[in-house]
């Protein structure tokens, strides 16, 4: 009895140990679903070095200016290719669609023996895929390193300077000992004769101007952003030279206007673009703003065959309303953003423009990162022009740029700003400040 009972016993436990068993299975799957396989949009694409130029495919085709046809980035990428190789023969190409840039791409890959050339051959493929994108070198691949660069510029913050360290004093210092330093360093370098003491120069008297302003100075020392705008006052007329356009550069427009709103019988004013790299195009729907009103039409883009209609964001700035007449200084370098924004203030009649043509750099370029990664902590993104901006006449400004009113290369230039502004104190001003360098 009691022997029949044990195996009785060790039957059920034998029984418990299989259904505990089973159990735990069944746990195990319940808790941990089956992974679905990864697909990819082509077999060559399992192939981290080929997905890698394949994602950079699509980021082109969804977001270059221009509107591609599959074949036209197809023998795009065939041309890279045979560069890449610096082969005198064109790599085969099956179709000239998506799928046989993958394909192509994959028997390019797969002839390379070690993946640190494989990847060299998908950066360089695509170095010389963007560069070749119209307008020639403005598109391009760029390091994460590279991209952090391109932002601080957009920001205008420029690690390697120091504001502080030109003068030869601590951060943070006051106005007496940046004053102080300020007279020392022109002692000294007055009596030098060289270019570089020259130079020297106009860096400590760059430097002492925005660290004594309270305004700059703020901007600086808290983000190291340098000033963007420089007023001066010239007889009824406030000069406003804006070197660039960065994300304060709103912000020290609206300071500028606002420090002169109790200085008497201003009535014009002179906003100086020459020398303007230009910057965020989001500016200009806020500048333009202050001057018209919100949600009025501001300009358009072209991107892939449409227009897009931007308006402005802000209500009028009324500290503006005593300027009855505008113009805007330019020149061959005024370019980007600062042509738009003068492009526009022509069609509307808001600005008379004197100086010369500006520089033809009508894109609106942005970064795409490419999510592939290729190699350990290394990511990189893809710099594209992704809108072409218009002029006043709605003909592209790249390659042509924009036309004053009034072009100091021609010798009546001076009798004719009678023609354009009727304010005797703008056309002196602008007599005084045109064929001279921005006062800064």
């Amino acid at each position: 009895m009691m022997l029949f009972f044990l195996k009785r016993k060790a039957a059920l436990l034998g029984t418990l140990v299989v259904v505990l068993i089973f159990a735990g299975v069944g746990y195990y799957k319940y808790s941990h679903p089956a992974v679905a396989p990864v697909t990819y949009k082509t077999p060559e694409e399992s192939n981290v070095f080929v997905r890698f130029d394949m994602e950079a495919y699509d980021i082109i085709s969804k977001n270059y200016w221009n509107k591609m046809k599959d074949e036209d980035i197809a023998t795009l990428f065939q041309l890279s290719i045979q560069k890449a190789q610096n082969s005198s023969t064109t790599p085969a190409l099956i179709t000239k669609d998506r799928a046989g840039v993958a394909k192509m791409v994959s028997d390019a890959i797969t002839a390379i023996p070690t993946d640190e050339e494989k990847k060299k051959f998908a950066l360089n493929t695509l170095v010389i895929a963007t560069y070749n994108l119209q307008p020639v070198n403005r598109n391009g691949i760029l390091s994460s390193k590279e991209e952090t660069s391109f932002r601080q510029n957009v920001s205008n913050i420029n690690p390697e300077k120091d504001l502080y360290k030109d003068l030869g004093i601590e951060k943070g210092a006051t106005n007496e000992v940046i004053e102080q330093a300020y007279k020392e360093k022109v002692a000294v370098l007055e009596k030098a004769t060289t270019s570089e003491a020259k130079e020297e120069l106009k860096q400590v008297a760059y430097a002492r101007e925005v660290l004594t302003n309270q305004n700059s100075k703020a901007l600086y020392d808290e983000k190291q952003i340098e000033p963007t705008v420089f007023k001066r006052l010239i007889g009824n007329t406030m000069y406003l030279s804006i070197s660039k356009i960065s994300p304060t550069t709103l912000q020290e427009f609206g300071i500028a206007v606002d420090s002169a709103s109790t200085t008497p019988r201003l009535d014009s004013m002179i906003i100086d673009f020459r020398g303007n790299i230009g910057g965020s195009l989001d500016f200009l729907k806020y500048f333009l703003g202050l001057f018209v009103g919100e949600k009025q039409y501001a300009f358009d883009l072209f991107h892939q065959g449409d227009y897009q209609v931007e308006r402005t964001v802000l209500a009028k700035f009324d500290q503006l309303e005593r300027y009855k007449e505008i113009a805007i200084l330019t020149d061959n370098m005024t370019q980007s953003t600062a042509e738009l924004t003068t492009a526009t203030f022509k069609r509307f009649n808001l600005a008379g423009v004197v100086g010369g043509t500006t520089r033809g750099w009508g894109t609106v370029e942005n970064t795409y990162p490419i999510e592939t990664v290729i190699g350990e902590g290394e990511k990189y993104s893809i710099l594209l022009v992704n809108n072409i901006t218009l002029r006043d006449d709605n003909q592209p400004i790249e390659g042509r740029g924009v036309d004053p009113d009034i072009d100091i290369k021609n010798p009546k230039w001076k009798s004719d700003l009678s023609r354009v502004f009727r304010n005797q104190s703008l056309i002196e001003a602008i007599l005084k400040t045109a064929t001279v360098e921005p006062l800064r």
